[in-house]
């Protein structure tokens, strides 16, 4: 099985540690948050929507908890012959948005990250 995966993490966050855990339920999927106190950096966060098969170019938008905004992001296009065609934020700069295809399927499996960060 082939995937394909963009990722971007700003220098920062990896420096910091990273983040507070919490939980998030966007449309029907779960979202999911990975936390590593520490001093610094304690206002970010981590926030996955698991892999789910959607139709070809659908969006998969996930957003941040309230009171944060996206400061990175990515997506990974999961699937024989998948593509990801689109990884980028919301315009509102409170999501992200990871857009995919599958060569000779209808749907492809699409997982998007957010990183987070205290408005």
């Amino acid at each position: 099985m082939q995937s394909k995966k963009l990722l971007t993490i700003p220098l920062a966050l990896i420096a910091a540690g990273a983040c507070v855990a919490t939980a998030a339920v966007v449309g029907t999927s779960t979202a999911s948050a990975e936390s590593r106190p520490s001093g610094r950096g304690s206002g970010f966060q981590l926030v996955t929507l698991p892999n789910a098969n959607v139709p070809n170019f659908q969006r998969r938008t996930l957003y941040c908890p309230a009171g944060k905004k996206v400061v990175g992001g990515g997506a990974e296009a999961r699937g024989n012959g998948a593509i990801l065609v689109g990884s980028f934020p919301t315009d509102d700069r409170r999501g992200w948005i990871g857009i995919g295809r599958q060569i000779g399927y209808n749907d492809v499996g699409i997982s998007v990250f957010a990183i987070c960060a205290d408005d």
